[in-house]
């Protein structure tokens, strides 16, 4: 789900590593990912030993020269871990300030107080779809996980019934509804109206994290019934504390990053001038790393300070959030790097060409197409832009709603089935402390059904549109 640079996506668009036929590449892309889990389940390997092995297997495999598979994979683990590794710290010393503080504790509280048993689920939803919608999946991730974490404990929830319905409010923001970045290149790809796509992304979006949440997290959570792991809950805080923050500054702390960026989504769609002086200081402020370094400066005034928090306690917290995500950050990293070896030995082309002669209705062949590559890359980013390059020339003669719906046809396509070449997917796995097995049975699946209920909805309305 690692969202990508300018630089990145230039570079995936190199020529492949390998002069490999398409039945070799595609042999090579199954052995690759029969390694990783093979290592993971049967012997036990660390995720990130596994991934790198891994990779190198499917370089050797699809006959790319040992030098351009190690280039490749560190190019991608350290596109990956810059990209995401900064966002997961800041994310971290956020969330350990929330916790030490007693500010988490607030909200779960107030939360618990305000919201029923039956009601809890559809309130994770609703929470994670409003902080999803201007926000990359990852500092979605980042922000949500304590709540989560915490609500299922104290509430003793399963977690799937409320991790569940928070992932999908996320993933559904993430590939359907512009600004983020796979929508924003799709619409400039095929011409469509940013207006027009946001509010029928919206019309799609709705029933798809209903379904995908709330209603799939009952069967998630009877498949795999796990609790929340105690390694990744937040302590409750100590009780020399002189007091707790205040709900409504302890939420606003949490919002100031979603306010940012929604700030500067609005002024990219209303103003749309990279000239424009306004544009350029909310392109700054609006930024992921800016706005969560900016929420966790503010934290350290409005829930560290707010606690009486001395500056060697505020010093201490920081530091000790930090050592947790070290296994994280390597693991998600390495991930990137196996989607990024995949990238370069030429699988999205392979599937660009296998798509070229299929003779179906250009919205299920958008879909097609972007599922394909979001299967052989794991890269939701690239499987959109890829998609919507090569199905480009078909918006021509559409009406403005055709050609928004392909944006979605394609969005929904980019998120189908999560699994190990995902840096998302081991995201997911590790906060939650789920093996590679649950993690496919929870996530995998979910990711599936907002794929295929997203076309749906899309075919649905192209009947109407």
């Amino acid at each position: 789900m690692t969202s990508l640079s300018v630089e990145t996506l230039a570079a995936d668009a190199a020529e492949p590593i390998t002069s490999a036929g398409n039945a070799q590449l595609g042999i090579a892309v199954l052995a690759g990912i029969a390694v990783i889990v093979l290592l993971i389940t049967k012997f036990k390997l660390h995720a990130f030993l596994a991934l790198t092995i891994g990779s190198l297997a499917l370089g050797a495999f699809a006959g790319a020269p040992l030098a351009d598979t190690i280039k490749s994979f560190s190019t991608g683990l350290g596109n990956t871990v810059a990209g995401v590794g900064v966002l997961i710290a800041l994310g971290a010393i956020l969330g350990k300030l929330l916790a030490d503080s007693g500010g988490a504790d607030q909200i779960v509280d107030t939360i618990l107080a305000k919201t029923g048993k039956r009601a809890m689920p559809w309130a994770m939803v609703l929470i994670a779809s409003v902080i999803g919608l201007p926000l990359f999946f990852e500092v979605g991730i980042v922000l949500l996980i304590p709540v989560v974490l915490m609500v299922a404990k104290r509430g003793n929830y399963s977690l799937m019934r409320i991790g569940i319905p928070a992932l999908a409010g996320l993933s559904v923001m993430h590939g359907l509804i512009p600004p983020h970045p796979g929508p924003l290149v799709a619409i400039d790809a095929v011409g469509a109206n940013l207006g027009v796509t946001l509010a029928l992304g919206l019309v799609v979006a709705v029933p798809t994290v209903i379904i995908a949440g709330p209603v799939f997290s009952k069967y998630a959570a009877r498949w795999v019934d796990i609790q929340a792991p105690e390694s990744m809950i937040p302590p409750r805080p100590s009780e020399d504390l002189e007091k707790r923050p205040g709900f409504g500054a302890t939420v606003a702390t949490i919002l100031l990053p979603v306010v940012l960026m929604l700030v500067k989504a609005l002024v990219d769609i209303v103003v749309d001038d990279p000239e424009n002086g306004v544009q350029k200081v909310t392109d700054v402020i609006g930024s992921p790393l800016i706005a969560l370094l900016a929420a966790v400066i503010v934290g350290m005034f409005t829930l560290g300070r707010a606690a009486g928090f001395t500056k060697e306690r505020l010093n201490s917290t920081v530091e000790k959030s930090l050592a947790p995500i070290a296994g994280i950050l390597l693991i998600v990293g390495a991930g990137g790097g196996f989607k990024q070896t995949l990238i370069d030995i030429g699988v999205g082309q392979m599937i660009l060409d296998f798509s070229k002669n299929w003779s179906i209705p250009a919205l299920l062949l958008a879909w097609l197409i972007a599922v394909a590559i979001r299967l052989a890359t794991g890269s939701a980013t690239v499987a959109t832009i890829s998609a919507a390059g090569l199905v480009a020339p078909l918006a021509e003669g559409m009406s403005t709603g055709e050609v928004s719906l392909l944006v979605l046809a394609i969005g929904a396509g980019s998120l189908f089935f999560s699994h190990v070449n995902d840096a998302g997917f081991w995201l997911v796995k590790e906060y939650f402390g789920m093996n590679v097995g649950q993690t496919i049975k929870t996530w995998s699946v979910m990711e599936t059904i907002i794929s295929v209920v997203g076309i749906v909805f899309v075919l649905l309305l192209s009947l109407v549109l």
